[in-house]
């Protein structure tokens, strides 16, 4: 039986984001030889895909890439912080979201479709799994058009990838303003543009549940329109960006501010990991 050093153990597991008794065992097999203990690691992960496939994905990254036309947004997840942290995950991220972009995909099947190098990226996903040996999986792809794009990717911790990304379609010149929407957004994170956006179903369905509420607490009849007009506001500066107090001012509305700006906002998108 190989020595194994820990050394060569940690290596290998920076390299390709395994555990430490898979990694270990592997290079026993492998009698030391490097490349052949990826090898093994990758058939022995690949055998283990299905099991994992009930497996929770908590962690991950958000990547962009812009175009002249369109920004496409991507959520990769994986299970845990080590492996999100990992740059062999990071570097699949990259070559996922390169694919994806320049297919023009708009959504999860979709981009798992596309090849790249003779695979597709639901095949290159599964290599890749196969030898970190955790569940990866794409959760979420948007494609953005526009002209002019704003794109925020926050980072939670500084030690992974960014865990929050948005991204900003808008026409005006004062970018300033609009990567500080784009912010905005990520705190915020509002679901709407616009309230005229908002389903008159869930207006209804908002309207019924504060009238109750009003009624509930003795409120005067004559005084409940006013009082559940007030409320439903109050909701619309929970769900519409152009409602919502400016996170930098929130003596302003970011309607205001956008408008103050020359700005308008034709499309956003908001992804957070594990969201």
């Amino acid at each position: 039986m190989a020595t194994v050093s820990l050394q060569d153990v940690k290596a290998l597991r920076e390299r390709l984001g395994t555990g430490m008794v898979d990694t270990k065992n592997a290079l026993v097999e492998a009698d030391g030889d490097i490349e052949k203990a990826v090898e093994i690691l990758r058939l022995k992960g690949a055998k283990g895909n299905a099991k994992r496939a009930d497996r929770s994905t908590s962690e991950g990254l958000i990547a962009a890439q812009e175009s002249a036309t369109a920004v496409t947004l991507i959520e990769l997840a994986c299970e845990t912080d080590f492996v999100a942290k990992n740059e062999r995950f990071i570097g699949l991220g990259n070559t996922v979201l390169q694919a994806i972009a320049e297919s023009g995909a708009e959504t999860v099947d979709a981009a798992l479709a596309v090849t790249k190098d003779g695979q597709t990226v639901a095949q290159i996903i599964d290599d890749a799994a196969a030898i970190i040996g955790e569940k990866v999986e794409l959760r979420k792809v948007a494609r953005i058009a526009g002209s002019k794009f704003s794109i925020y990717l926050h980072k939670t911790n500084a030690d992974l990838p960014p865990q929050i990304g948005v991204v900003v379609s808008y026409t005006g010149d004062d970018a300033d303003t609009a990567r500080g929407v784009a912010q905005h957004i990520s705190f915020a994170d509002p679901i709407y543009l616009g309230k005229d956006d908002v389903p008159e179903s869930d207006v209804e369905n908002e309207r019924r549940v504060v009238e109750e509420i009003s009624r509930n607490e003795g409120k005067p009849e004559a005084a409940l329109p006013k009082i559940v007009q007030g409320r439903l506001q109050s909701y619309f500066k929970q769900v519409a960006l152009l409602e919502q107090d400016y996170a930098r001012d929130n003596k302003l509305s970011v309607g205001k501010v956008l408008a103050d700006a020359g700005l308008t906002v034709s499309e956003f998108k908001r992804f957070k990991v594990g969201a």
